[in-house]
Formats: C-alpha cells, structure tokens, sequence
C-alpha cells in the first residue's frame, strides 16, 4: 500500500494505539520515521522502538508506547509541515509548544531534533511536527 505521507501516517498509527490503549505499534521502516523516534525516545514521550522484520519480510518499526498512571504521556502530537504544504522557520521563528512544555521536532541541515537542540545549534529547518 502506497502512503503519501509516511510521517503523517505513523504519527496517526501512535495516536490511534494510545487511544485504544496499546503497549505498541508498528510501522513500515524508513530513516525519516526513526530520526523522529529517536527525538521522540530523547524527550521521554516514547519507551523505546526497535527495527523488526514484518509479516510480509519487510523491515518494521516496533514503538513501545510510554504511559503514566494509565494516561498517555503524549497527550497532542500534530503534523505541521504536510506534503502539500511544507512549512520552513528560521531559528528565531521555531514555535514554543505551550510555553515550553512541549516539543517541536524540526528537519535540518544537521539533522532531525527538537526545537531546543536546534536554537542552541542556531539552525533552522522545516518543523515536521508538535508533541505535547
């Protein structure tokens, strides 16, 4: 099956699982998707992921979804940039997600983290999505 937007569509799949309560989910592979987990692992919303071998043989991401006291620790995770419509900031225009208690991840030319690495970095990019 032929995803136009493969981010978008496993930010849905861990929306979707904690809703229902899930301990994990997975996801097709692929560099992007596991640069995002790696922010996501760093700032503590995930437990952890590991790369899998699926059904059919093709590589899979395994998301082990973190909760506290039977509440999701990811309460809002949005996309920002779409495929339709990218969405480019310079370092002093990344947004603070609710007053710093959440987490923009951003593209950039030195790769893929979160809104605080990249302004201590003084780089900027394409925000890919908020986390809160």
């Amino acid at each position: 099956m032929s995803v136009n937007d493969p981010l978008g569509d496993m930010l849905t799949r861990i929306r979707n699982a904690q809703m229902r309560g899930k301990s994990k989910v997975r996801t097709p592979a692929s560099k992007l998707r596991a640069w995002v987990l790696d922010v996501l692992q760093s700032e503590g919303y995930i437990r952890s992921y590991e790369n899998v071998a699926g059904p059919t043989g093709l590589p899979e991401i395994e998301v082990s979804l973190k909760y506290y006291e039977g509440t999701p620790v990811i309460r809002e995770i949005k996309r920002v940039s779409k495929p339709g419509r990218r969405v480019y900031m310079g370092v002093d225009e990344i947004p603070s997600v609710r007053q710093g208690l959440g987490v923009s991840i951003v593209s950039t030319s030195k790769g893929v983290m979160s809104d605080a690495a990249a302004r201590s970095a003084n780089v900027g990019g394409e925000v890919l999505c908020t986390v809160f």
